[in-house]
């Protein structure tokens, strides 16, 4: 872990596992406390949750809309350049937003053979499963990050035939830049068709990877505060 820089004097390593892990066992042996400190804390995660399955479900329309398009390109002779690129790219951002929210609601495959052998196992090996999820997700979720900076430095480019519009790449940088350097930003941009960058498909994985990551440790907070999970699987009819 050579590469995990330090951050307020500490590895990178520790805020991403050991933290998250103590304050796990906070909530283990102080649940009245913690459930004080957290309860602010899911009124806000909630909404969040929600609205990465509504952007789930938005990419999912716009899916349904690039097929149309080209379907009708194909049936007026057209070109469509770069629809299948464009339609792979919504395919991504609909599975990773969706992560956290179909969490919540008991989408993802558990498996609960030895969960349901008796209330004293259950509650320990969800614990025991939650946790490793956690540390595992947050691990994905660091290393989702990293390709993206890579990919933009790199300057990693499509080798489709899709194009967006250089202002657009412009409008998104300007959330990784501070605000004294975006008149820089916008002086180097134009209103030209480049090439998609690797990089911009990609913030979808890292949004709903991290996204993913705090909601695996949520739960185990939620877990271990009320002793009972709360990832419940809806009933279809």
């Amino acid at each position: 872990m050579r590469d995990w820089q330090p951050i307020l004097g500490l590895p990178l390593w520790f805020w991403l596992f050991v933290a998250p892990s103590l304050f796990a066992l906070f909530c283990l042996y102080n649940r009245d406390i913690a459930r004080r400190i957290i309860t602010p804390v899911w009124r806000i995660l909630d909404p969040i949750y929600k609205i990465s399955g509504v952007i789930a479900a938005s990419f999912l329309a716009i899916i349904l809309c690039l097929i149309v398009g080209q379907m009708i390109s194909r049936w007026t002779g057209t070109v469509f350049p770069g629809g299948t690129e464009f339609a792979g790219y919504a395919m991504a951002c609909t599975s990773f937003f969706a992560l956290a929210y179909t969490l919540n609601h008991g989408a993802h495959i558990r498996v609960s053979i030895f969960l349901n052998m008796n209330d004293f196992l259950r509650y320990w090996l969800d614990a025991f499963a939650m946790l490793l999820s956690a540390i595992t997700a947050t691990y994905f979720a660091r290393y989702a990050v990293k390709t993206n900076f890579f990919s933009e430095m790199l300057n990693d480019r499509t080798q489709g035939l899709d194009q967006v519009p250089e202002w657009l790449l412009t409008l998104v940088a300007m959330f990784g830049t501070w605000p004294w350097n975006w008149s820089e930003l916008w002086a180097k941009s134009s209103s030209e068709m480049v090439y998609t960058p690797v990089w911009l498909p990609q913030i979808a994985m890292s949004i709903g990877t991290i996204l993913l990551a705090i909601a695996v440790w949520d739960n185990l907070y939620r877990l271990l505060i009320n002793k009972v999970t709360s990832i419940k699987s809806e009933t279809v009819e």
